[in-house]
């Protein structure tokens, strides 16, 4: 009889001890899971604590910049994709449901400030290259009709619309004089300059740029989550002269100024906060940004929702 009972003892006792450890590890796992989103939680508040993307900015209600900023005669235009069925993306980063909420934001922004709004059909999308090439040919089409444009990746959301996109560019360019102004304003992520937001300006330069960016065809990707316009973006970027670079292009100091990065938890963008901690927080998002863009993330519709959402409880 007692040599029954001890194994059951012996199994009991095991019991016992794993029980314990599991008691133990889950406070331990809690605080993992607390100190994992901690990141994430921080950086969304990067503007309160001293980051400021807008030189002058200190919260959503922004003063009025000195000087005439403001010039009724200046003609400026959103350019973006609006057409779900020219999107060309399937599976993980589909486009689906992301489009027409991300147009109609850019329209009530447009219609806010009087700016135009260029949002391309199907039909304006060249079925020769994947869609987000046919920026290239949108912009070329549009420069003569405008003082500046401003293109707008269809996985963009104008998050503060409060900021008009004359006092972007004044912070960039230093003066209001936007005639006598350089011609490609841009920002850069951790792969250099990105193609996904951007200005450019009305001029000889900008129509010549625009035509040697559609004939870099050595570019082109398909059937990858890179269509190529951004390498090529890079390359052109990279081999023009010192001169031409002071001239022509204006890289933004703070990327969060037009083209903020949402920070999810991942092993890459963990990273890079670790060891590109400068970099993530120029570019990281943060409540009070001008644009969010959803760059390179799968569950685009998921976060397209969530801060149309929120941005419909702020107003």
């Amino acid at each position: 009889m007692a040599e029954r009972s001890r194994p059951r003892r012996a199994a009991e006792h095991r019991h016992r001890l794993r029980l314990r450890r599991l008691l133990f590890l889950l406070p331990l796992l809690l605080l993992l899971v607390l100190l994992a989103q901690l990141p994430a939680l921080l950086l969304r508040r990067a503007n309160s604590f001293g980051r400021r993307c807008l030189p002058g900015a200190t919260d959503r209600r922004l003063p009025l910049l000195p000087g005439p900023v403001r010039n009724p005669r200046l003609s400026l235009a959103i350019v973006t994709l609006a057409d779900e069925g020219a999107s060309g993306s399937r599976g993980r980063r589909s486009f689906r449901g992301v489009l027409a909420a991300t147009a109609r934001n850019k329209r009530a922004y447009a219609a806010a400030h009087g700016y135009g709004l260029i949002a391309l059909p199907a039909s304006a999308v060249d079925p020769s290259r994947p869609p987000s090439w046919s920026k290239v040919l949108a912009l070329r089409a549009h420069l003569r009709h405008h003082h500046w444009l401003f293109w707008n990746d269809a996985d963009t959301l104008v998050t503060n619309p409060e900021i008009p996109l004359e006092r972007i560019l004044f912070s960039v360019i230093g003066h209001s004089d936007f005639n006598e102004s350089p011609d490609l304003v841009l920002t850069e992520d951790f792969g250099g300059v990105n193609a996904g937001v951007f200005f450019i300006r009305r001029s000889n330069w900008s129509e010549k740029f625009l035509d040697t960016w559609w004939n870099q065809t050595s570019f082109i990707q398909f059937g990858s989550t890179k269509s190529g316009d951004n390498a090529a973006l890079k390359h052109l970027i990279g081999h023009l002269s010192s001169e031409e670079m002071q001239a022509q292009v204006r890289i933004a100091k703070m990327q969060c100024l037009f083209n903020s990065y949402p920070w999810i938890l991942s092993w890459k963008s963990t990273f890079r906060l670790i060891f590109h901690l400068a970099t993530t927080w120029k570019g990281v998002y943060s409540d009070g940004d001008f644009m969010i863009h959803f760059a390179g993330l799968d569950d685009k519709q998921g976060w397209t929702n969530k801060i149309v959402g929120e941005i419909e409880t702020l107003r």
